[in-house]
């Protein structure tokens, strides 16, 4: 008897025992439900002409495929600028109490560097609740023109995921800058066509169209 049930939408995989969480890329339609890289720039681009804290917002979530609820509690003692870091709360284990550090780059790094300079150690960088900053994302994936299920926080940190396993990031350091307990939850990541696939995919199609030339 199986101790998992499908999610509503048909998109993950919950577990009811101790078994990981398993994700999928598509829903059951078969659309995608991460952003490729065009539509993450776009998104980006778009979310430049937001406020400084909405687009530094927009940014952290893109740049570091943290959860929404692991960037909106971020406080300026979490910025290790020293290190390059930012230090995320696992908040989706049972355990309070556990982090992971995830490498920033020095452009987001200056975008929270000027956020935080009037704040205390403690205070919140997004004094904003989880919906208000559901919304924003979804507002600017609009403002972008960019619909379907990967117009979502959790598109972009599939995408995030995707595009670090492209640029052949150990799936170990994937999955610890992304908080899995399973590694078999990251590997679903390496199962998206990537450009070495596409590119062996090409290959065969011209062979086709030599033959039926002939």
């Amino acid at each position: 008897m199986t101790n998992e049930q499908p999610a509503p939408d048909g998109g993950e995989t919950i577990s009811l025992g101790n078994k990981p969480t398993l994700i999928s890329l598509y829903t059951r339609q078969g659309q995608r439900k991460y952003l490729t890289q065009e539509e993450r720039q776009r998104f980006i681009n778009t979310a430049s002409d937001e406020t400084a804290r909405a687009f530094a917002f927009c940014c952290l979530l893109s740049d570091t495929g943290c959860r929404i609820s692991e960037a909106l509690a971020l406080t300026p003692k979490h910025i290790d600028y020293a290190d390059g870091v930012i230090v995320f709360e696992c908040l989706k284990k049972r355990q309070h109490g556990i982090y992971r550090a995830i490498p920033a780059s020095p452009q987001l790094l200056h975008q929270l560097s000027k956020l935080t300079t009037s704040l205390s150690h403690n205070e919140r960088i997004w004094p904003w609740c989880r919906m208000t900053g559901y919304r924003r994302i979804k507002a600017v994936m609009k403002q972008a023109n960019i619909t379907g299920p990967q117009a979502s926080p959790k598109g972009l940190r599939h995408s995030f995921a995707i595009a670090a396993i492209s640029a052949g990031v150990p799936l170990n350091l994937v999955q610890r800058w992304l908080g899995h307990a399973d590694m078999a939850t990251t590997a679903i990541y390496t199962h998206v066509v990537g450009n070495e696939e596409k590119q062996i995919a090409e290959k065969m199609w011209r062979a086709w169209q030599h033959t039926d030339e002939i």
